[in-house]
């Protein structure tokens, strides 16, 4: 198939990006002719919680990646959408995440659907997003009416969908592992690489952070007496997409500076391996989610994880095979580390996680996508 892919590509960074480059790989793979269209302005800046929202590191020399779109000027819209018109793929693939890019992307899709060929499939990773504002349901509702069918890697979102009364064909279909980040590394060259001191162990809360993360609940159960007693540290690996003041003041309060490694700046993706091979577990507090590239990078470093039973996050981590499943309270949490380290699970985790991780692989995405884009 002639296959066209619309989101976040590089030179942006991020999730989004890396999951989409990643994707074009696996259609070429799969023998399609395939390229990447993505945004000369994905936000204005003071939307923009972040440092930066360009990469660093060098492009990909063997994507062919386009870009074009301007998410605030509707002229680039029309452009990219005639383009593809008259281009007519057979196929292409949205990534639709926020709300905001509903017109964007909801104008760009009207546009091509018009030469009758095209097939138009969205990989939602939410329907209705995690921090909700006046306009979401309208923007998301014009988008998601231009397309013909979705793919969700959450149940939750599938069952969104249906809720808000979309009846085009969608597939439930797991996010993929994250395999893009290198090969596994030993503990001690991760320590090694790292600078950390290998006399402690070490929990990892990796990506953004934002008030939904529940880093704020990670850091309330790290200041558990029993936990207090371990020799274990927690590192923080990920930029703040809010304000960091919240955070600080539960680290004074608790007394936790000592027992944190900061990282709190952009991970480059040459230092994901780092930091997960590091890890003895990842835990994700989420205090609501739908599903979570996190969790697939922990599958490919076969990592044991911790999650809350929110979303669809528990829906990947069979409790007590490869983690644990627990509410989002810090006591939950805490009950749970404390087991992890009195009982010695990080091998048994870890030979689960291998067990499990075969099981989410691209070639499966990239079918479910064609078989929606027939029904």
């Amino acid at each position: 198939m002639n296959v066209v892919i619309i989101g976040p590509a590089y030179p942006l960074r991020g999730g989004l990006a890396t999951y989409n480059e990643r994707l074009a790989r696996a259609f070429r793979e799969a023998g399609d002719e395939v390229r990447l269209v993505t945004f000369s302005l994905q936000y204005p800046d003071f939307l923009f919680p972040g440092q930066t929202q360009f990469s660093t590191e060098p492009g990909p020399d063997d994507l062919n990646i386009e870009v074009s779109i301007n998410s605030v000027n509707p002229l680039s819209w029309w452009r990219v959408g005639e383009k593809l018109r008259r281009e007519k793929p057979d196929l292409v693939v949205f990534r639709f995440w926020l709300p905001f890019m509903g017109p964007a992307l909801g104008s760009i899709a009207r546009r091509i659907r018009r030469n009758r060929h095209t097939r138009l499939v969205a990989i939602t990773d939410n329907v209705v997003p995690h921090e909700k504002r006046t306009g979401d349901r309208p923007l998301t509702r014009y988008f998601l009416k231009a397309c013909h069918g979705f793919v969700t890697m959450s149940r939750a979102v599938l069952a969104d969908l249906r809720r808000l009364h979309f009846r085009q064909p969608a597939h439930y279909q797991p996010h993929p592992l994250y395999d893009n980040f290198g090969a596994l590394r030993t503990k001690q060259e991760a320590l090694q690489a790292l600078g950390l001191a290998p006399e402690f162990g070490y929990l990892l809360f990796f990506g953004f952070i934002r008030a939904y993360k529940g880093l704020d609940i990670l850091l309330e159960a790290f200041a558990d007496e029993r936990l207090q007693q371990l020799p274990i540290k927690l590192i923080v690996a990920g930029e703040f997409y809010e304000d960091a003041a919240p955070y600080e003041s539960l680290i004074k309060q608790h007394n936790l500076e000592n027992r944190l490694v900061r990282a709190t700046d952009f991970i480059p993706n040459e230092q994901v391996a780092n930091y997960f091979c590091v890890a003895d577990m990842v835990v994700q507090p989420y205090k609501h989610a739908t599903q979570s590239g996190v969790s697939q990078i922990a599958y490919h470093f076969e990592r044991p994880m911790l999650v809350t039973d929110v979303g669809g996050l528990a829906e990947l981590i069979p409790d007590g095979e490869v983690g644990y499943v627990v509410k989002p309270t810090a006591k939950d949490i805490a009950d749970a580390l404390v087991d992890f380290y009195q009982h010695q699970r990080e091998t048994e985790f870890a030979a689960g996680v291998w067990a499990r991780k075969k099981q989410f692989s691209w070639s499966e995405m990239v079918k479910a996508l064609k078989q929606v884009a027939v029904e």
